[in-house]
């Protein structure tokens, strides 16, 4: 065994040796994994990429004109994207930055990032990642207004069912993504990260994907890394200063009348806590004839009737200091992720049905190598409406002001089957709520 070889084996086995100190990882008896889906076996030397080419590209919006563009090569090289709303004929240009990190023996490659603006809603543009580099990409920029269609998917990773997910994603013709944690399933093995990145970058290059973090992104090594986050935060920066927040673990933005929060189930939640301060001033800030709609997103779900992920403190906890701030501000729907199966719950405050609460759907089905979590709890709760062990994607249609349309589709014989759906209507639309 070589060098290389061998530090990779001392970091997969002092990895499964410390597993258990991610929050909630192996809670319960999981059913066996399966492989991951990566363009390389982790022994092996990659298959040759230029050292300019532009990589692992996705995007994030930045406020109502404004797109990140981040992208990774293997050399330094100027931080540059050229857009146009023409293809082939680039008058426009933003000089952006780059930067890299290191964990333990990883060194990752240049992470280059930079924001484009301004654009116009609802409007494909072409852009170039760097100047070395002729590859033309596109994307499209969300509307201004209603209608809007976001696909909703947790849990991701990087399988044949990762996959199956993605494919049926790219059909559903969606303007956002959005992910409640748990991404690349790296778990310390940092290029999975990069693995991953190349997965999903023929969809997130062209829709914005915004994301928050799950337990698998925390990555905090004993000894060894004690510094949480380093690779999510360095690959997946989202747009956190714009509302207010300290940290790219937790904010809020808005998009055609619909305002989104991204919390983080694994940093400090209590009512003493920074993001506590910071979620109660952000609800305070929203302006219900501007955004009718408000949507929460989590990773550890506060409502689960699965065994899987009982009585953990990143749900618990969080919902006990939380939830009264979630229910006076009339949000419309909470997603959640960590739980590999698909459920909705009625509208439901303090464990009871509540006209004028949040509907909470829990979306951790996106794929994972770590397989579906199958069993239930027993009855049923009255709170809970549907739900499955299956592996699929959410879709949210934002008609209007008042009304949005959820289907979740379960990749059942790897077709995109609808198998729930539910019309769903504003608070803020429902005089005995506001």
């Amino acid at each position: 065994m070589d060098l290389r070889g061998f530090r990779l084996f001392l970091t997969v086995a002092v990895a499964l040796a410390f597993a258990e100190s991610i929050g909630g990882v192996y809670s319960y008896t999981r059913p066996p994994m399966r492989k991951n889906i990566v363009d390389r076996h982790l022994d092996e030397e990659p298959t040759p990429i230029d050292d300019y080419a532009p990589q692992q590209v996705h995007i994030s919006s930045v406020g109502q004109d404004k797109m990140r563009i981040t992208w990774i090569t293997k050399a330094s090289t100027k931080p540059i994207v050229y857009f146009t709303e023409t293809a082939g004929v680039y008058q426009n240009s933003v000089l952006g930055t780059s930067s890299s990190y290191n964990y333990m023996t990883y060194k990752s490659d240049e992470i280059h990032e930079a924001v484009i603006s301004p654009l116009k809603p609802d409007t494909h543009y072409f852009y170039r990642c760097g100047e070395n580099s002729t590859k033309e990409y596109f994307l499209k920029t969300p509307p201004a207004e209603f209608p809007i269609k976001f696909a909703v998917s947790g849990d991701l990773g990087q399988t044949e069912w990762t996959n199956s997910t993605l494919q049926h994603i790219s059909q559903s013709n969606y303007d956002m993504l959005l992910l409640p944690g748990d991404l690349a399933y790296a778990d310390f093995l940092q290029s999975l990260w990069d693995s991953f990145g190349r997965l999903v970058e023929p969809l997130a290059s062209k829709r914005p994907w915004m994301v928050t973090q799950g337990n698998h992104e925390v990555e905090k090594f004993p000894l060894f890394h004690k510094e949480p986050f380093t690779a999510y935060n360095a690959r997946w920066r989202m747009p956190f200063e714009e509302s207010g927040s300290t940290t790219n673990l937790y904010y809020s933005f808005d998009v055609a009348g619909v305002h989104v929060i991204m919390l983080g189930s694994y940093t400090d939640f209590d009512f003493e806590s920074p993001q506590y301060k910071w979620l109660e001033a952000d609800l305070r800030k929203v302006d219900r004839k501007v955004t009718p709609w408000t949507v929460v997103i989590i990773h550890a779900p506060w409502y689960n009737s699965n065994t899987a992920h009982q009585g953990e403190k990143e749900s618990d906890d969080m919902k006990k200091s939380m939830e009264v701030l979630i229910f006076l501000a009339r949000v419309d729907i909470v997603f959640a992720g960590h739980v590999h199966a698909y459920e909705r719950f009625t509208r439901v405050y303090n464990g009871n049905q509540d006209n004028c609460a949040p509907v909470y759907i829990n979306i951790g089905d996106g794929g994972n190598r770590e397989g579906l979590a199958t069993s239930y709890e027993n009855p049923k709760p009255s709170i809970s409406v549907f739900r499955e062990a299956s592996f699929g994607h959410g879709e949210l249609d934002v008609v209007n002001a008042t009304h949005a349309l959820w289907t979740w589709h379960r990749n059942q014989d790897d077709q995109p089957i609808v198998s729930d759906s539910v019309w769903l209507r504003s608070h803020s639309s429902n005089p005995i709520c506001t």
